[in-house]
């Protein structure tokens, strides 16, 4: 029973990051008439679907040669994250430069021109990154398949419901939304990434676990901030990308970057005011 909750968790986490971004991307594109656009989210996820079942077979071969079934998870998600931080960073410039026409859009119904395959790669990434880790540990007999699909569908149910609760909001209040949670989403992405590459380096052993590069920043896994399975940690983590024992090169990257794209926004919205 231990063992199917943790799994329900862990798929849980995973598929609320990628399922948020798509609804709340879908969201966007509705407000921004490009319903048209829609279908490529839909085509992305498809893809993104299928390729998680692929790569997850894929990286179940290539383990036996690397390091065991997380080393392989473990670059995989590194990489994987990394790509997710490019395309999406794309996106968060777009919107920012973009700011001005949105505006237009809310007062004139002006149509918004988006990249058909800017969308298609998003949705892609997004949904593999986190597939192709689920579908390794269930191939890998880590985790059984039944927990991982019930977590799965939980998170869909709530992303459902968040989508539709965002209905009746305007259009200004959607691009602010989308903007906030790609930055902090991508901030996240950014210094996962890091994390996830030296724990496979140091599971490859290219990195010695004593080397100054693991030194935590801090360290909040023993409290309900603990980012796993803590009581106020897990919900932070899942929504705001909120790491309980980060090593400060990680901290540093990932705050960086969302600092960084916090202030590009504010100097944008300041010279259209």
């Amino acid at each position: 029973m231990e063992t199917f909750i943790q799994a329900s968790i862990m798929s849980f986490r995973e598929s609320l990051e990628a399922f948020l971004i798509i609804a709340i991307l879908l969201k966007f594109l509705d407000k921004t008439d490009n319903r048209n656009l829609k279908k490529s989210v839909w085509h992305g996820t498809s893809i993104g679907l299928i390729a998680s079942v692929i790569f997850g077979l894929f990286l179940m071969i290539l383990s036996s040669s690397i390091g065991g079934i997380d080393t392989t998870a473990k670059l995989w998600e590194s990489l994987a994250s990394l790509i997710a931080v490019i395309l999406i960073t794309t996106f968060i410039v777009w919107i920012i430069n973009h700011g001005s026409e949105i505006k237009k859009h809310i007062e004139n119904k002006a149509a918004i021109n988006l990249s058909k395959k800017g969308i298609l790669l998003l949705s892609t990434f997004m949904i593999a990154r986190e597939g192709a880790e689920l579908a390794i540990f269930a191939f890998a007999g880590k985790y059984e398949v039944l927990p991982i699909i019930a977590g799965s569908i939980v998170s869909i149910i709530l992303v459902v419901l968040i989508h539709h609760s965002l209905v009746k909001i305007k259009l200004k209040t959607i691009f602010l939304i989308t903007l906030f949670y790609l930055i902090i989403q991508a901030g996240f992405l950014m210094g996962y990434s890091v994390h996830e590459g030296l724990s496979a380096l140091k599971s490859m052993e290219i990195l010695k676990e004593d080397s100054f590069i693991f030194k935590k920043a801090f360290d909040l896994s023993k409290t309900p901030f603990y980012h796993k399975e803590g009581l106020i940690g897990l919900p932070l983590y899942v929504l705001f990308g909120w790491y309980s024992k980060p090593e400060w090169i990680q901290f540093i990257i990932q705050y960086s970057y969302t600092a960084l794209f916090f202030a590009y926004w504010y100097r944008k919205a300041k010279k259209v005011a």
